[in-house]
């Protein structure tokens, strides 16, 4: 099958594998939230004008697991006009994550027997941390226990929307493309998982997947 990009919900027939972005989908997330907790700090130019794009190297430096959360710290601390706590800056940079959805996680308990779900994501271990705590605070169980497997940007280092990664988890699970459907909230991430050969779909606020 060609690659292609569809923005209807129903999972075409030939679909055996899914992999859900998780930020937008699954979990809800407000970036300005952690723009205005890193302003109460006193930086600034935390995001580039034009939208969701770190304006300091550090930031994509955490996504990628360049470097470690003390490093992290140290150098937001270098940001900022005075000195902080840890949990103050663990605290600001994990204020955009605002909770699972209930619907959305039901959803995907109902695909489970039908199709093998998987969970790839441009995170951070502050991050990870934070809302695997989360999920487990709302739902009582580990969220890895949806998955079959999950690639977190920081561990593979490697991060969407470039091409190497999406094939990187194709190779690393075996999978094989034309049977698998990617979904994620950002256009540019949908492209380039097109440009492997997968289906893609841009997934949009109150969307439910459903099959043929």
């Amino acid at each position: 099958m060609s690659a292609r990009i569809f923005t209807e919900m129903k999972i075409p027939e030939e679909i055996r594998n899914i992999i859900f972005d998780l930020g937008g989908v699954l979990l809800s997330a407000d970036a300005q939230l952690t723009i205005q907790a890193f302003r109460e700090l006193g930086m600034e130019d935390l995001i580039k004008p034009g939208g969701w794009s770190y304006g300091h190297e550090v930031f994509l430096d955490m996504e990628v697991g360049r470097i470690t959360d003390a490093e992290f710290r140290k150098q937001v601390r270098g940001l900022l006009p005075a000195p902080v706590s840890d949990s103050a800056i663990d605290a600001a940079w994990s204020a955009m994550l605002t909770g699972f959805s209930p619907e959305r996680i039901e959803q995907l308990r109902a695909l489970r027997p039908r199709y093998s779900l998987y969970l790839f994501s441009n995170t951070n271990s502050i991050h990870v941390a934070c809302f695997e705590a989360m999920f487990f605070r709302q739902f009582g169980y580990p969220l890895g226990e949806l998955f079959a497997k999950t690639w977190y940007s920081n561990e593979i280092h490697l991060r969407k929307p470039a091409l190497e990664a999406f094939e990187y988890v194709l190779r690393d699970a075996g999978l094989t493309a034309s049977e698998t459907l990617f979904v994620d909230d950002f256009e540019t991430n949908v492209n380039a998982a097109a440009a492997t050969g997968m289906t893609a779909l841009w997934f949009r606020s109150g969307d439910t997947l459903r099959p043929e």
